[in-house]
């Protein structure tokens, strides 16, 4: 019997198959009140070639949604290599405030400001093109972004590191 409801318990059928679904992993920067702000996202894809496109799920507390409803967001997506399984711990929850993640990291700046990391597979500096409708009535726990490419960047020629999860499912 297949399980279609995912509500239910991690271990069902929809839990399992979600984790199966590979991802790179990716370090979103941009400046907010002259800050850098970061959040950790596996849940990117291309949206389009003309103009190029991604597209964003962004969980609906994160303070990215907030920071792109003035519409006028510049962010740059960091795509990790396999070998900066470091990061992730570093990067996988937001800093309290005043806290600098990026301290001893030899960073560089994109054109619109936002951190670069370095020995990344590459980057891409991208300009929020919509957002979802944000009230409550809007179904689900995250929200899409697509976000425009303006120019991007890349680096050693490392693999990208991929993301899958081993059973069930974690928010």
């Amino acid at each position: 019997m297949t399980n279609t409801d995912a509500t239910t318990a991690p271990s069902d059928p929809v839990g399992t198959m979600l984790g199966r679904i590979p991802s790179g992993l990716f370090i979103v920067t941009w400046r907010e009140d002259d800050a850098d702000r970061t959040m950790l996202t596996s849940w990117l894809m291309q949206a389009g070639f003309e103009p190029p496109a991604i597209s964003i799920a962004v969980g609906r507390d994160r303070q990215f949604l907030k920071a792109a409803e003035s519409g006028e967001l510049r962010f740059v997506v960091n795509l990790l290599a396999d070998s900066q399984r470091n990061l992730l711990g570093r990067f996988g929850k937001p800093a309290p405030e005043g806290h600098d993640l990026f301290a001893g990291l030899a960073i560089s700046r994109a054109p619109c400001g936002a951190v670069i990391l370095p020995e990344t597979v590459g980057w891409m500096e991208c300009r929020v093109r919509s957002l979802p409708p944000t009230s409550a009535a809007a179904p689900g726990d995250h929200l899409i972004v697509i976000g425009d490419i303006t120019v991007a960047g890349t680096g050693p020629g490392a693999a990208p590191l991929v993301h899958l999860r081993k059973s069930g499912l974690h928010y």
